[in-house]
């Protein structure tokens, strides 16, 4: 009998103290970096974006790899990559936690169009804003002091 699964992930996760250190003029290659991280995990990606203080990546969740593994992953990687790219300079690392939400396949086209759209939607949202307004619409209690 064959396994069959569906875990869909939207992952948030911002530089260290919001640091804006993701340059528009570098992202869409940090973005394909974590791409192929994410390939190497037998998962796929949807979607990735982000501004120059956080990103948010839609994928599926493949079930050999743990939610926190998959994670740790991304980071340690895209850090050490990062820090040795030209395209970073103000980079000093991701903060420490991170933002998991889960969606039904119903809500995928959803969530890939509001990641598409990072840039017109932080016009009015700050990501501190956003974060909290994630995290009570999927009913994660948390402490604020933790957000800053």
């Amino acid at each position: 009998m064959s396994s069959y699964k569906q875990i869909f992930y939207q992952i948030v996760f911002g530089t260290k103290d919001r640091k804006p250190a993701i340059p528009f003029t570098a992202e869409s290659e940090l973005y394909k970096y974590i791409w192929g991280i994410i390939e190497k995990h037998n998962c796929k990606l949807y979607r990735i974006n982000g501004m120059e203080d956080h990103i948010h990546i839609f994928s599926d969740l493949h079930p050999s790899v743990s939610l926190s593994d998959y994670i740790k992953n991304l980071k340690v990687a895209s850090s050490i990559w990062m820090k040795a790219h030209k395209g970073f300079p103000e980079f000093n690392g991701w903060q420490d936690g991170y933002g998991a939400f889960t969606y039904s396949i119903r809500e995928k086209d959803m969530i890939i169009e509001y990641i598409k759209n990072q840039k017109t939607h932080h016009r009015k949202e700050s990501f501190y804003d956003e974060y909290k307004r994630l995290l009570t619409e999927s009913g994660i209690s948390f402490d604020e002091k933790y957000l800053l």
